[in-house]
């Protein structure tokens, strides 16, 4: 029998533990929940993107987040609208594509612009788009589809189509960045930034972007018009450039699903305003993100935490440049 000090300590025990129980079950208890973040390989600027925006995520708002690296954007997709991860980055043509067959998707944000480019061997003659000319060309692209018209749309502005390169098959950019590296293929396509891009630099004995010729961007955009070009220089993010070029480029988004509660994309965006200097230390890419950057109009639903956000620092959706 207890005594009734011991009656008393019996109960405030309950008491507390029924209270936690209480806070637990309501769902105060958001850091004790593990998120999933999809990404693409390591090497790559999404995975690079994602491994900093999630720890930043786990010191800024106390989320628990892991990456989980894919095989590509077509894969990681539909896990994210299936729920088996809470967010994913993939570029916003891949997004476009899914949207139908994805019915819970829903966009949190654009991250950066994806500037891309065809890279040759530096001690080549090719200089050009149009000195692509019967080469080996990577495409196919099975685990990124969309990857495939985007390639097709920057040959494009070069006068050429697939019938005038020599394809290659592969499934990704980083098997593409592979078989340029072994010499099986003439070029590869990667977006700047990527710790993969420096890789192959360093491995060939340096590398080159090859020019665009930007006369020739309205034909690119009837292949793929979700794409804009942007002015770059030579920088440290900009391998294989030694001169002002314009370069093909698309945005990054974040993605979730309508089954992630509204508070945790609300804190997710919060984060990653607060700490984005941290963010841009690992991903030098996410220099341009800001709230006013990432809302823009996309034909594809934002999640209401998301428009709760950018609705509280009076911003709307802008239009695609």
């Amino acid at each position: 029998m207890l005594t009734p000090h011991q009656a008393r300590g019996s109960r405030t025990l309950c008491a507390l533990s029924a209270g936690l129980a209480m806070v637990l079950l309501s769902g105060g208890f958001v850091a004790a929940q593990t998120f999933g973040f999809a990404t693409m390989q390591p090497g790559t600027l999404n995975h690079t993107s994602g491994s900093a925006v999630a720890k930043v995520l786990k010191e800024k708002a106390g989320l628990n987040v892991v990456v989980q690296p894919t095989a590509g954007e077509s894969v990681l997709i539909p896990l994210v609208s299936r729920g088996e991860a809470e967010f994913g980055i993939a570029n916003v043509v891949e997004v476009q594509a899914a949207k139908a067959s994805a019915p819970n998707l829903r966009l949190i944000g654009s991250l950066h612009p994806l500037r891309g480019a065809f890279w040759v061997r530096k001690d080549s003659n090719m200089r050009t788009m149009a000195d692509l000319k019967g080469k080996r060309v990577g495409m196919g692209y099975s685990a990124m589809k969309t990857i495939d018209p985007m390639v097709r749309a920057i040959l494009a502005t070069g006068g050429l189509t697939e019938k005038d390169v020599t394809p290659v098959l592969i499934p990704n950019v980083i098997r593409g960045a592979e078989d340029f590296t072994s010499g099986t293929a003439d070029m590869f396509f990667f977006a700047f930034g990527a710790p993969k891009v420096r890789e192959v630099d360093a491995t060939v004995g340096g590398i080159r972007a090859l020019e665009l010729d930007d006369k020739n961007f309205a034909a690119a955009r009837k292949i793929m018009p979700w794409a804009y070009l942007t002015q770059i220089g030579p920088g440290p993010i900009f391998t294989g450039v030694d001169k002002p070029m314009k370069v093909y480029s698309f945005d990054n988004v974040i993605i979730t699903s309508t089954k992630v509660p509204d508070d945790v994309v609300y804190k997710l965006l919060d984060a990653m305003e607060k700490g984005k200097d941290d963010i841009v230390t690992t991903a030098p890419a996410m220099a341009e993100f800001s709230p006013a950057f990432a809302y823009r109009q996309y034909g594809v639903a934002y999640h209401p935490g998301a428009v709760k956000f950018y609705k509280e620092r009076n911003l709307s959706p802008r239009p695609l440049e």
